[in-house]
């Protein structure tokens, strides 16, 4: 916590979490002096602890937890804004709607007015040579742009969620507008404490 503290004395002001457990604990500590990101997988019985805490979750990829979201955001009467998670690589490890996915689940959330799609993310498998997956960061923000020619009431594409420590150079490249650099910012994480 005291590197955090610090990374926030010097300007930081939006942390990534992906557990739910590990987001509630910083919130306990800090409070609401930072913006609170969702990017890990969001089991839908874990919303409720979150919800009020979070100004963007990364990791909307299934309809179960979009209608959990909706349900907990009128019930606390808030607006969740939200990323689409895409698995542009297909990888079957990782999380999210593939490519052709996307734009059909788009359009079944623009039912839920609670939550605001504020663009896309993605994670690019991880390589010793990012720029092997250029690729997949040109391929979110192309899909980014198409959704955005579609104009959809209510949904923004200002947000392109992709890049970590090893490949955010050529993610910025390739139109990030958000990175996620925690393990070069704060070292590996050690879940097992």
């Amino acid at each position: 916590m005291d590197r955090i503290n610090e990374a926030i004395e010097l300007g930081i002001n939006n942390i990534g979490e992906n557990r739910v457990q590990e987001l509630i604990k910083k919130y306990d500590i800090i409070g609401n002096r930072i913006n609170y990101h969702m990017i890990g997988h969001l089991q839908s019985n874990k919303v409720k602890y979150i919800i009020d805490k979070v100004c963007l979750i990364h990791s909307l990829d299934r309809l179960s937890l979009a209608k959990e979201l909706d349900k907990r955001a009128k019930m606390n009467n808030l607006t969740i804004n939200a990323l689409l998670q895409v698995n542009v690589a297909e990888e079957e490890s990782k999380y999210g709607l593939k490519m052709d996915e996307v734009i059909p689940f788009l359009e079944k959330i623009l039912e839920y007015d609670s939550i605001k799609i504020k663009g896309l993310m993605t994670i690019a498998p991880f390589t010793e040579n990012p720029e092997e997956v250029r690729w997949v960061f040109r391929e979110l923000r192309k899909l980014s742009q198409k959704i955005d020619a579609k104009a959809y009431e209510g949904v923004e594409m200002n947000t392109l969620s992709m890049g970590m420590t090893n490949d955010y150079e050529i993610a910025i490249e390739e139109g990030a507008t958000m990175i996620r650099v925690g393990t070069g910012l704060f070292g590996k994480r050690n879940y097992n404490r």
